[in-house]
């Protein structure tokens, strides 16, 4: 590692006379220069994991600790009077993905690369990504997201292909970012590009564009507003783009191994990640009968190559696609998913197993689940509820198909790369075997009754708290308390992980504090979410926290004991500053609806206390944590699905019978909010909630407010709390990703 050659090389300067630019852009061609000397493509049987997302984040400090040069790097800047932290703000953060599903698959690249597996991920390349999230009169207002600059760590290649959609050709563009396991292989994300592409279609910094210019416009940005037909179309377009490419690099790869296509399975395996990548399979029929494999053939070959998790029991996320939509756009597959549909048709009367409805629409999961060879939840109880109810009627006929991969994250970012006082405290504990094997953390459980050690876990806390305050400070303005509990709720913005209940519970404590019940401790409750452009209540709830923030935090009889907090356009980075700051984890969600979550994890290891309801992976970090380490309320799935199969919820009966909760849910149109929010958004969030409430937060509102507050109590305690802290910390070795995808590759992929 010679950074100093590099950038007397490029800018014919020493470290010390660079910029934080200059000295970005050196490391970039340093990292890219050590990791193209760990490629391979070894192995005969490669995965490729196709997403529609892959939220991979800042790349630099990630790919130095991978390469085992972070140190060196900041000791050398370090003697130069440079920070690397400094150097880090230069990067911006690939916008290639929204939320957990995104932020999953990039953690699974690193683990399949730090196991020195041979697999690589193939998606699209979002010029401008989901969205910029930007704060104006308390309402979400989106802008375009740039981040691809001159140089990146996009590498171009001269992989292209000819794509014929509906009525036209596209041209793509093949662009590759390296994927550096921690001290092993590096393999590649794939990232395909249109070359007709046009940035400036994109006017005045908004996310409006012509969407029916699909050349222009087909990468512009992930999930693009799909409220009009045109949007819809578009999704479309960008998912057969996606995986029309993917299918021709994977038969050329396999072809260029020695495969003779017959025996595709044996060099590739395919896992089709949620339903956004299912038209790989038919597209892989076609081009297989199109190399004069015949239709029995490419579909047994087909069933045996793809794998497919299902990352949702929630049926809208489940995509179905109106058969006139796929005849315009992808009209070369209409006879294949045809015939797909006839074979089913043939051996099953069951009409909601067909992938042709009779309202004439096409259900992706259904293709996928008749013609993968695996279908696997993310979490144990997604797993059994997808068996025993929402996909019950499939498990019946394919029981050997399903299976259960809990989600992980990767180790390397969540814990050594974003909170270094941490580690080192770890390190100097157990030694350094935890960052290849994290049941390593296990030992941390001998440390329980050490005071030292319990006092150094709450200053480490502190310290983080105080970064987190500078950051929050420094992009938004805004100062919270270091001397308070952070309770951090961070994820995308949708109703039914509940971040309505959160607030309904600031409303709750600041009605408290007026009423002269003073918290012994002041309470911090931070916000991060970005809510879909089309969907109005999850704007309508942050408008509703940014109504309470600016009320509030300037009401100076509450402000000393209640500061609410949403950080503004959340993303990979600034989830680098809160996960480490955390005490308590916010993971709420109505029992049954979420799969699995993952950042439940990224908390956990970090010494965060879980408040959450038997839901997704918060089963299991309840059962190895033990009833006295997490905070669990609400009510358990079988209770809410049996709600939803009786229709017999009604948020209006207990609106009406239950005083403190019709007090809290009418503040949302009292005068304090009134006066400062719109009137239009906070009535309609209100009738939202007291007529239809679908994700039954007002169900579980008491019993959160009882938990929570049970919570701020035992954090007086401050040792105990430090106790706490510690189990689950080293209770969450089971969550690394390196585990999930050694499940995967035992299991499913055989590599």
């Amino acid at each position: 590692m010679n950074l100093s050659n590099v950038l007397e090389t490029k800018c014919g300067k020493d470290i010390a006379s660079c910029t934080n630019e200059e000295i970005y852009f050196g490391l970039l061609s340093l990292v890219d220069e050590l990791a193209n000397q760990k490629q391979s493509n070894k192995g005969k049987k490669k995965v490729y994991y196709i997403s529609a997302e892959f939220l991979i984040g800042k790349l630099l400090s990630n790919n130095l600790i991978n390469l085992g040069i972070y140190e060196e790097v900041k000791s050398v800047l370090e003697e130069n009077g440079k920070n690397l932290s400094d150097v880090e703000e230069v990067e911006p953060e690939p916008s290639l993905g929204n939320g957990g599903l995104g932020r999953l698959a990039a953690c699974f690249l690193d683990s399949i690369a730090t196991l020195g597996l041979n697999g690589d991920g193939i998606g699209l390349n979002y010029h401008f990504g989901l969205f910029k999230q930007v704060f104006k009169d308390k309402l979400q207002l989106e802008q375009k997201n740039e981040w691809i600059e001159k140089n990146s760590w996009l590498n171009k290649t001269d992989v292209t292909y000819d794509i014929e959609c509906g009525g036209f050709k596209l041209k793509s563009r093949l662009y590759d970012i390296n994927v550096i396991g921690y001290n092993n292989r590096v393999n590649k994300l794939h990232l395909f590009d249109v070359e007709t592409i046009d940035e400036s279609i994109v006017k005045d910094g908004s996310i409006n564009f012509d969407k029916e210019d699909i050349p222009k416009n087909l990468t512009l940005f992930l999930y693009p507003d799909d409220s009009d037909e045109d949007g819809r179309l578009l999704r479309v377009y960008q998912q057969y783009f996606m995986v029309s490419n993917a299918a021709r690099l994977i038969l050329d790869e396999c072809e260029a191994k020695g495969s003779n296509l017959y025996d595709l399975y044996d060099y590739a395996v395919i896992q089709i990640n949620d339903t956004h990548p299912t038209m790989v399979i038919p597209e892989l029929i076609r081009l297989l009968n199109e190399r004069g494999i015949s239709m029995d053939d490419a579909i047994e070959i087909v069933s045996k190559t793809c794998a497919y998790t299902n990352h949702t029991i929630l049926a809208e996320a489940l995509e179905k696609w109106p058969m006139s939509y796929l005849e315009k756009a992808v009209p070369n597959l209409i006879d294949i998913i045809r015939e797909l549909d006839k074979r089913v048709r043939e051996k099953y009367e069951d009409k909601d197993l067909y992938i042709i409805d009779e309202d004439n629409r096409v259900h992706m999961a259904r293709i996928d689940i008749h013609y993968c060879f695996s279908v696997n939840g993310v979490a144990s109880l997604h797993t059994e509820i997808l068996e025993k109810n929402e996909l019950n009627n499939f498990y019946e006929i394919y029981p050997e198909k399903f299976n259960n991969k809990t989600n992980g994250i990767t180790f390397r970012r969540w814990l050594m790369h974003c909170n270094h006082e941490l580690t080192n405290l770890i390190e100097d504990l157990i030694g350094d075997g935890f960052k290849t094997d994290a049941n390593e953390l296990e030992k941390l459980g001998e440390y329980v009754d050490n005071k030292d050690v319990l006092q150094k876990l709450l200053n480490i806390k502190f310290d983080n708290k105080v970064e987190l305050k500078n950051y929050i400070k420094q992009h938004q303005g805004i100062e919270i308390n270091e001397n308070s509990i952070f309770d951090i709720q961070i994820k995308r913005l949708h109703e039914y992980k509940r971040q309505q209940m959160n607030a309904l519970y600031v409303i709750y404590k600041y009605l408290e504090i007026k009423n002269g019940n003073i918290p012994s401790t002041p309470i911090t409750v931070i916000f991060g979410a970005k809510a879909a452009p089309a969907y109005t209540i999850a704007k309508d709830i942050i408008h509703l926290i940014l109504c309470l923030q600016e009320l509030i935090n300037n009401d100076e009889e509450v402000n000393k004991y209640l500061n609410v907090v949403m950080v503004e356009n959340y993303n990979v980075t600034y989830a680098e500053k809160l996960i480490p700051a955390c005490d308590i984890s916010e993971q709420i969600s109505l029992a049954s609806k979420e799969a699995s979550g993952t950042g439940n994890m990224k908390f956990m290891l970090n010494g965060a206390l879980t408040l959450g309801t038997e839901d997704g992976a918060n089963v299991e970090i309840h059962e190895l944590v033990g009833d006295d380490n997490i905070f669990i309320f609400g009510k358990d799935s079988e209770t809410v699905i049996k709600h939803y199969e009786n229709g017999d919820y009604e948020s209006i009966d207990i609106y009406a019978r239950n005083p403190k909760i019709k007090d809290v849910v009418d503040f949302i149109i009292g005068k304090e909010l009134m006066s400062i929010g719109n009137a239009e958004s906070l009535i309609r969030l209100f009738k939202e909630i007291v007529k239809k409430d679908w994700f039954m937060a007002l169900l579980d509102l008491e019993d959160y407010i009882k938990t929570k507050e049970l919570a701020f109590k035992e954090y007086e305690d401050r040792e105990n709390w430090a106790k706490k802290m510690l189990i689950n910390i080293s209770k969450a070795g089971y969550f690394s990703s390196d585990r999930t995808i050694n499940d995967y590759n035992n299991d499913i992929w055989k590599l």
